[in-house]
């Protein structure tokens, strides 16, 4: 999950930092390879790498994103490897030469949790570490967001097209998903596999909500046939959001930013109340060790 806007910002940190940002050596997360010791792979986009908007100087050391992967590690007790990568869509996990919303570029000025190079897929990373970590014990993927955001980008947001192409996305969202897993499957890992699904960004909104509804269908669709389970994040913040009528932002479990007039409205990422809910909902389903 995240907007094409986010890219300028980052852009003028990256034209700041120079030469700098080419140095990849300033993280030991960002050096980790697919040989390392860690036993949690944690995959996706924006959400699960921790993402904030407007980080400005923060954007050059991927620790400063903290996400849901790293509770779900302490609390397992587990390494995590966070291969995920801001503005990943389902198309661009496998290909690097289908739609992104901003990944690639993101990936080229600047670091990952983990560092797997411009020229390999998150797919790919995905399935050496599962192949030469024969320890693995958990493996999360959420993916999906970017993918309906492209089509609202492609429409300005008008809601026609949107209605008009959204099935297409959701059919296409469900296919990728089914591949992914079927890769991850491939490689001999037969451990957990929980996809985590979306919160809406406010649940008092129905059109919204109904999208954030139809894609969490879509990328369920085929864990069944892969042994995947659902980690429903989208009903728990739903819980937590009821006391705020619905507003996920006013509940606490978006990111605040402020906006032109000094008033505080949110981001669509979720702030360390939104990660620490989406970790215990995935622990759930977590089998005790």
């Amino acid at each position: 999950m995240f907007r094409r806007a986010s890219l300028v910002v980052l852009t003028v940190v990256v034209f700041a930092l120079g030469s700098a940002a080419s140095d990849r050596a300033g993280s030991s997360k960002a050096g980790s390879t697919a040989g390392g010791s860690s036993e949690y792979l944690a995959l996706g986009d924006s959400i699960p790498f921790g993402y904030i908007a407007q980080a400005g100087f923060e954007y050059y050391n991927p620790e400063n994103f903290v996400g849901y992967p790293d509770w779900t590690g302490i609390a397992l007790g587990l390494d995590d490897a966070n291969a995920s990568c801001p503005g990943e869509t389902t198309g661009s996990f496998l290909s690097t030469s289908a739609p992104d919303n901003g990944c690639r570029l993101y990936r080229s000025v600047t670091h990952l949790h983990v560092d797997y190079g411009s020229a390999t897929t998150q797919m790919q990373y995905a399935i050496n570490f599962l192949q030469q970590n024969g320890n693995t014990a958990v493996v999360t993927l959420q993916l999906g967001s970017d993918d309906v955001l492209l089509l609202e980008i492609a429409c300005h947001g008008d809601p026609t097209c949107i209605a008009n192409g959204i099935k297409q996305v959701y059919a296409q969202a469900a296919a990728n998903m089914g591949t992914i897993l079927g890769n991850l499957r491939a490689t001999g890992y037969n451990g957990p596999i929980v996809i985590v699904n979306y919160y809406s960004i406010d649940y008092s909104n129905q059109a919204i909500t109904l999208l954030t509804s139809g894609l969490n269908q879509a990328i369920a669709s085929p864990a069944p046939l892969y042994g995947a389970v659902v980690a429903d994040v989208f009903s728990a913040f739903k819980a937590a959001a009821a006391p705020a009528g619905g507003k996920t932002c006013v509940a606490g479990l978006l990111n605040a930013k402020a906006n032109g007039q000094n008033l505080l409205s949110c981001d669509i990422h979720p702030s360390q109340s939104g990660h620490k809910l989406i970790t215990q909902t995935v622990l759930q389903l977590i089998p005790a060790r």
